[in-house]
């Protein structure tokens, strides 16, 4: 086992060659984490309050909501103090901490998008058996076996990273840390390191991704069969905000890969912008999306900040 003979801490980095202007772009990344905090805890406390929010769909969308809010407080710490403070240490054992979070949590999202693919479909394919197949107990299920799925497949790679030893550069190319940073400045042997995380991505995000595009595929042709084009029309509408979210989260997924794997010869600003939109850019949007599509969230909202409740 290797032990860890450079306990030094690692160096965030911001924005290469503005640092000057840092306290400047510090402004516009404040308002979106409050944008982002402020929108997904809205969405927490309008589903928690209003009963008729009560329902599978709704449930999904708060874990969807919570996913967003842990990411952006796991990142945020850090980003804000690089670009407001010039806080550029992290201490090794906060670091993997930080990249265990982060990793865990892009996970999770997938998995949660998932299920709530897999609520449209039973909402669409089976509406009259719907509250008796997606329970209470079974969404909690969902739920935990989502996360436990985050929580466990990140660890195998994360855990070596206490042990490594660090003898080169302890500079990171972000201002938060990610395992495929700080594994690059390990003086290890890093190939499971490096297989692993592609392994995971392929059984998880990527097989995420085809399961949603098949159970629409499903769904669509459920609806092609109603005979009712108003029906068809409202069938549809309930998916949008869904559909909105996947194509934001996956989007964003597919430019950070294609950027990291093709994008080589790009400058340094290209990949670190394109961090930023991924960690940032969906937990962003869908707060705004689910408010503008879905009349029962906006209905909620106007209960909550006009005064009214609803049991």
């Amino acid at each position: 086992m290797w032990s860890n003979n450079s306990a030094a801490p690692f160096l965030l980095t911001g924005f290469l060659g503005s640092e000057g202007i840092h306290h400047l772009i510090a402004i516009p990344f404040f308002t979106i984490y409050l944008s982002i905090f402020c929108g997904n805890a809205t969405l927490l406390i309008v589903i928690w309050n209003d009963h008729s929010l009560h329902d599978p769909m709704y449930y999904f969308l708060a874990m969807l909501a919570g996913t967003d809010l842990g990411m952006t407080l796991t990142t945020m710490p850090t980003v804000l103090g690089v670009l407001m403070l010039d806080q550029r240490e992290i201490a090794q054992g906060a670091c993997f901490t930080q990249s265990y979070f982060i990793h865990t949590l892009a996970i999770v999202e997938s998995g949660v998008l998932l299920a709530m693919a897999y609520d449209r479909f039973i909402a669409i394919r089976t509406p009259l058996r719907y509250n008796s197949i997606l329970t209470k107990s079974r969404v909690m299920k969902i739920g935990l076996g989502v996360l436990l799925r985050g929580v466990v497949s990140i660890l195998p790679p994360i855990l070596p990273l206490y042990w490594f030893p660090y003898c080169r550069s302890h500079v990171l190319s972000h201002a938060f840390c990610l395992h495929q940073d700080v594994m690059k400045l390990a003086c290890a042997d890093i190939t499971f390191n490096r297989i692993y995380p592609v392994i995971l991505v392929a059984v998880t995000v990527f097989l995420d991704a085809l399961i949603i595009v098949f159970s629409y595929v499903l769904i669509l042709k459920t609806v092609m069969g109603i005979a009712s084009g108003e029906e068809q029309a409202k069938a549809l509408n309930t998916c949008v905000s869904h559909i909105s979210c996947v194509l934001v989260f996956y989007i964003t997924v597919i430019g950070l890969t294609f950027i990291h794997r093709f994008g080589k010869h790009a400058p340094h600003v290209v990949h670190i912008t394109m961090s930023y939109v991924y960690f940032l850019f969906p937990p962003f949007m869908n707060p705004i999306i689910y408010s503008i599509k879905t009349k029962q969230i906006q209905k909620s909202i106007v209960r909550l900040f006009s005064g009214h409740t609803r049991s």
